[in-house]
């Protein structure tokens, strides 16, 4: 007797909505990527069943979420489920410092694979352990749970990649930060230590406090 896996008895239509049910957004791509012909996406459109939410992206039909100014984060999140807001990209959500990234600049865990969206441009550093899971917040913008780091993990992140962003972003997101009264010195020295940052950190923080 052969039993018949659940796979093999989804449809195309019902493993495109489960994808879309546990991504939130998918695009053509994640589509293609388990073997379905995008034309599946054309008439699950057809029938209400999906709706576009932005070009080559598809979610579920329900509330109209009104886009928003943080739409390349949504669409990001979509595209890298597993990843967090990082660095300039996290800065602006925060309104610290004065970079308006061209890029999503998103961590993910260490080996995961780089997603290549058509859209949002993006830009990704890899963390393991604690350097990626500590600090990190969870946002719903436009209905879609997004990870960002909170405010004194990304001025940590920006010390411990300041060979990527520059030293002047991370002094002026740690000036700026320490003058709203927005770092939290503890959680400031327990990132640090995680991210093998503290030594560097040191005499700025000394410098600010004192």
């Amino acid at each position: 007797m052969y039993t018949i896996s659940h796979m093999a008895m989804q449809t195309d239509s019902d493993r495109i909505l489960e994808l879309v049910r546990t991504r939130g957004l998918i695009d053509v791509r994640d589509v293609e990527t388990e073997g379905i012909h995008r034309q599946a996406l054309t008439r699950l459109v057809r029938e209400g069943k999906l709706e576009r939410a932005a070009r080559g992206l598809y979610r579920l039909p329900g509330p109209a979420y009104e886009i928003t100014e943080h739409h390349g984060l949504v669409l990001g999140a979509s595209a890298a489920p597993k990843g967090v807001v990082c660095l300039l990209s996290a800065l602006q959500f925060h309104v610290i410092g004065t970079q308006l990234p061209r890029k999503l600049w998103m961590a993910l865990p260490r080996g995961t694979r780089e997603p290549s969206p058509e859209y949002p441009p993006m830009r990704f550093v890899h963390m393991s352990g604690e350097a990626f899971t500590e600090g990190i917040e969870e946002h719903v913008l436009e209905g879609q749970v997004v990870r960002v780091y909170d405010v004194a993990k990304t001025v940590v992140d920006c010390f411990k990649f300041r060979n990527k962003i520059g030293m002047d972003v991370a002094l002026e997101a740690l000036n700026e930060s320490w003058r709203e009264r927005r770092l939290d010195l503890n959680l400031i020295a327990k990132y640090a230590r995680v991210c093998r940052v503290w030594n560097v950190m040191r005499p700025y923080l000394e410098a600010i406090t004192s």
